[in-house]
């Protein structure tokens, strides 16, 4: 049997495995390419930029892959430095010399015919001073700079040397993350560099922060957030470094050293892998930093860890290493019996919601019992389609009135109680049979109205709800609507095939604030004439303008005829609608002029 977690992080090692190998593969190649371009630039006696133009040209008009471009292209002594540029170096540089406690040098430019500045040399350096490869001032004392150090050039730091010599600005750059390039290989180091004109040439300090410096400043970093373990992974020499938290988080014994990021996967819980994956994924293939929280083994037990790491890229936007700062967030005891407190409350709420739901919909099934169908009345023949919300905790407070009164008048009425569940469903049962009293007073549809926003707005003391809707009444003798409307979307008045949408002064919505009133709008109807009211889940949709979805309703609506039984005008509008369906409640009376 393997090990727990290595069947499961077989994956992520490979990911490594693969990763590494196309990074070390391009790493060899950024190097050979780096050296050529200096080398060429060199014997030219060009600009190392012009150099790599060069390259990438013949690359493209032979149609061979630069790197083996380049490898062809290498060998020979590069030319020396040329006669003409060498200079004396004056006593009081070579005394400045002896000061530095870091690596310094006399950097002296070689000039093209055109005057340009093509590459320095080293004229003199300080005693003990080493580049970031090791090399000693005694082999690289009177060789040129970018063939001796390519990395300048793909690092910036020459055109940065160019530029002091060509402006006399001082340059101070640092750290950063420098990469040498040296026998087909890349060396990283964190460098800060100086520079500053002096005489026929340039005066130039570098430091390489070394091993003890870097882990110091990563420690520091980690003890002002406290607590906090601070590592990275050097993916071009395969050395690890860790601070001493590090080792407590992962539960690693100091003779077993840092573990290597091949091992770092197999440490985490099978439960966890795929978080794992998809970090190392971020960090790998897409260069982004990336942040997880995963279980893993411990000596000690298993262990809640969060990580947030970043790739470490070089200024040519290779990646070198990955940093992390990692901290231990196993819960205690207590936490624990909160989580678990909290997990059953929550439980118990969602039983609560589940069964408020269940109420709801019986309330509306029981309120409006008809969902589709027609209906006859005085002058007029209604058809009516009402959908609840398709999830159960979308339920919501649709509803309609379509009925007779003792006076003649036909009352039609839709609304929308705000919200979804127990709350709207009775915000709705209260607006439906209150206002289907108040109807029988013979009160016009504005009176109506008013009284209804009293009634829901002293109907609850404990929270404030509020609702929606199209009042009105229908005169069979005169054909005309008299109707208000009380914040909701405006009917639609379909009129020799042609739908408009009816003009409104729309008043406040009802509930939200106490003795409101409402104007009272009267629209003259002719026979065959259709009047749609509907609810917004027929043109809401998440993420759409209100404007394209009453858009949507009219060229569904039109051309609907005179004669066209209501029933099939619904069917037809929901039809062309069915595909943009919301997720809320859809209610939709057709009113046909008889």
């Amino acid at each position: 049997m393997p090990p727990d977690g290595l069947t499961a992080s077989r994956p992520a090692q490979e990911l490594i495995r693969r990763q590494l190998d196309r990074l070390r593969g391009d790493m060899r190649r950024d190097a050979v390419t780096s050296a050529t371009v200096c080398e060429l630039a060199a014997r030219m006696g060009i600009r190392p930029a012009d150099a790599s133009e060069y390259l990438s040209g013949l690359s493209r008009e032979s149609g061979v892959d630069v790197l083996e471009v380049a490898l062809s292209m290498r060998g020979g002594d590069p030319p020396p430095v040329p006669e003409e540029a060498k200079v004396g170096v004056p006593e009081w540089i070579r005394v400045a010399l002896q000061v530095p406690h870091v690596s310094a040098c006399y950097l002296v430019p070689i000039h093209d015919r055109a005057g340009r500045v093509i590459d320095f040399y080293y004229a003199a350096m300080s005693p003990g001073a080493t580049d970031v490869t090791g090399r000693s001032a005694e082999r690289l004392t009177g060789h040129r700079l970018i063939v001796r150090n390519p990395g300048v050039v793909r690092s910036s730091l020459y055109d940065e040397y160019v530029r002091v010599m060509e402006t006399g600005e001082p340059m101070h750059r640092g750290p950063f993350e420098y990469v040498e390039v040296l026998g087909d290989r890349l060396w990283p180091a964190s460098l800060t560099a100086r520079a500053v004109r002096a005489g026929d040439g340039l005066l130039a300090s570098w430091r390489a922060h070394d091993d003890e410096e870097r882990l110091v400043s990563g420690w520091e970093r980690a003890q002002r957030i406290a607590e906090l373990g601070w590592g990275e992974w050097n993916l071009a020499t395969g050395k690890v470094r860790w601070t001493r938290q590090m080792y407590e988080i992962f539960g690693r014994e100091d003779g077993e050293g840092p573990m290597p990021i091949e091992v770092f996967p197999g440490k985490v819980v099978p439960e966890d892998q795929a978080v794992v994956d998809e970090g190392l994924r971020t960090l790998l293939e897409y260069r982004e930093a990336a942040e997880t929280e995963f279980r893993a083994m411990h000596r000690h037990g298993v262990r809640h860890i969060r990580m947030v790491s970043e790739p470490v890229l070089d200024s040519a936007g290779v990646l070198i290493a990955i940093r992390v700062l990692a901290i231990d967030i196993t819960a205690s005891r207590r936490r624990e019996r909160a989580l678990a407190a909290a997990h059953s409350r929550a439980t118990q709420a969602r039983r609560q919601a589940a069964e408020e739901q269940r109420v709801a919909a019986r309330l509306q099934d029981t309120l409006l019992p008809l969902r589709r169908g027609t209906l006859d009345l005085p002058g007029l023949r209604v058809g009516l389609r009402y959908y609840p919300g398709e999830e159960v905790d979308r339920l919501g407070g649709d509803w309609y009135k379509a009925r007779a009164l003792p006076d003649g008048r036909v009352l039609l009425a839709i609304g929308d109680a705000m919200g979804h569940g127990l709350t709207a469903a009775s915000l709705m049962a209260q607006m439906r049979s209150g206002l289907a009293g108040l109807a029988y007073t013979g009160a016009p549809a504005d009176r109506l109205a008013t009284w209804l926003n009293e009634l829901i707005y002293h109907g609850s003391s404990a929270i404030t709800v509020t609702g929606t809707a199209i009042i009105g009444h229908f005169d069979a003798e005169t054909r005309e609507l008299a109707w208000i409307c009380a914040g909701h979307p405006a009917p639609v008045l379909v009129r020799d095939g042609t739908a408009t949408l009816l003009q409104v002064r729309p008043g406040p919505i009802m509930g939200a604030m106490e003795s409101l009133s409402y104007t009272l709008e009267t629209t003259p109807l002719r026979r065959g004439d259709l009047v749609l009211l509907y609810t917004d889940g027929v043109v809401e949709r998440r993420g759409r303008d209100i404007e394209e979805g009453f858009e949507a309703l009219l060229a569904a609506a039109h051309g609907a005829g005179a004669d066209e039984d209501p029933e099939r005008v619904l069917d037809r509008v929901l039809a062309e609608l069915r595909d943009e369906r919301s997720d809320d409640d859809v209610c939709v009376l057709a009113v046909r002029v008889l």
